[in-house]
């Protein structure tokens, strides 16, 4: 780049430098957790599936996954008398399940009615009662801000809003090669900018943070590849993300887009069953190279901003929702269950006689979790999550 275009860049960068020492140690007793959004509202009705419901089936006539049936590989598999897996994620997810470190809580959700991508994940986000924002301020930032001393990371190309205000938060997104921001001599000419001056010791930190992260990232990289052929995608950023967050980061955030699926859906195949592999895929490929032991020491929850129509459309897809199906996971989480207050699936217990009501409120789910995960007191989650009534699931 020419030498206008690199003192942009470095402008832009700056204030992601100032990390210090405190994002290298982890407290070793505590532990990780990472959050993981689907942006786009995915459709948790074919990941979870109401096998039980005829009113399911009547709905669905194109794009409904098969009853479960032993002879029919592309059939869902019972998980309980009223809901059953996807084939999709059966070969990630169904180990999880059956070692009972996988539950999933359905009817779950926001009180946002908007049905609006951007204000619902923004709801989600900030983590706030109502329709109170602080866009200055989200959930997991704050989260990290009564932890004191958890080192926090978001895998994305910005800092999400679910980690502002927590300070310095490195945010490094994995969609590229695993090059470094900058080479060498790039790397030498920021650090003289900032020689002498009260930056200096900042700047070197995040100068090296920087270079770190990409040598570890082409070091996995070229282990994985000894003979094995990495899942595309999703499942090749939880090895990485797995990478950085065994030793240094405890609360982590990723997003996964492609969600919008209201044209040919599909489904027990198609265009949400591929994302559906490659996500579950990615999941267990993050628990996979943790380790048995690191993973014992971790819970992931899988959100999205709100499912999508009980009824398919005229497009052979579904459309913006409300409830959806949250996926709790981990070495000692209580699953292999289905957590939360549920209704029958029928047309009298629809929102709208449209999509899933939500049941269980995610501040309340989240907040009744971080309880137990973290032993927060009653001020600390108001500070979390303001006002709202943490629900223990006793998911761990």
């Amino acid at each position: 780049m020419d030498r206008r275009q690199f003192l942009f860049t470095l402008a832009a960068t700056v204030p992601a430098l100032t990390l210090g020492g405190k994002v290298f140690a982890a407290p070793a007793t505590s532990p990780r957790f990472l959050l993981v959004f689907l942006r786009g509202g995915y459709d948790a009705n074919n990941l979870l599936v109401p096998y039980a419901s005829d009113f399911y089936y009547e709905s669905r006539p194109s794009i409904a996954v098969a009853r479960p049936n032993p002879q029919d590989a592309g059939s869902a598999r019972a998980l309980d008398a009223n809901w059953a897996m996807a084939p999709a994620v059966l070969k990630s997810m169904g180990p999880l399940w059956d070692r009972k470190q996988l539950a999933f809580i359905p009817f779950a959700g926001t009180d946002d009615l908007s049905r609006s991508h951007f204000e619902t994940q923004d709801n989600i986000e900030a983590g706030e009662a109502g329709d109170a924002r602080r866009y200055a301020s989200g959930f997991m930032g704050r989260l990290s801000g009564v932890l004191r001393g958890v080192p926090p990371i978001a895998f994305t190309d910005a800092l999400p809003l679910s980690f502002r205000g927590a300070g310095d938060v490195p945010n490094v997104s994995l969609k590229g090669n695993g090059n470094a921001a900058f080479d060498d001599h790039q790397s030498k000419i920021l650090a003289g900018m900032y020689q002498g001056t009260p930056l200096q010791a900042q700047a070197a930190d995040g100068l090296q943070l920087r270079q770190d992260v990409a040598n570890d990232l082409k070091t996995e990289m070229t282990a994985a590849s000894r003979g094995a052929v990495n899942a595309r995608g999703f499942a090749q950023q939880g090895e990485r993300m797995a990478t950085l967050m065994r030793d240094r980061f405890r609360l982590g955030f990723v997003d996964v887009g492609g969600w919008d699926t209201h044209v040919n859906q599909g489904g027990a195949q198609g265009q949400l069953a591929g994302n559906l592999d490659n996500l579950s895929q990615g999941l267990a490929a993050f628990a996979d190279a943790l380790g048995e032991k690191e993973w014992n020491d971790t819970v992931v929850v899988v959100v999205s901003e709100f499912g999508r129509t009980f009824r398919e459309n005229g497009n052979k897809g579904t459309d913006h929702g409300h409830g959806t199906t949250y996926w709790v996971l981990g070495g000692k989480v209580a699953g292999g269950r289905i957590a939360g207050r549920q209704v029958a699936i029928n047309a009298g217990s629809l929102l709208q006689n449209r999509d899933y009501p939500v049941l269980n409120n995610y501040r309340d789910v989240l907040g009744g979790l971080m309880r137990r995960m973290y032993g927060l007191s009653e001020t600390d989650l108001g500070t979390v999550f303001p006002g709202a009534k943490a629900t223990d699931l006793h998911l761990v």
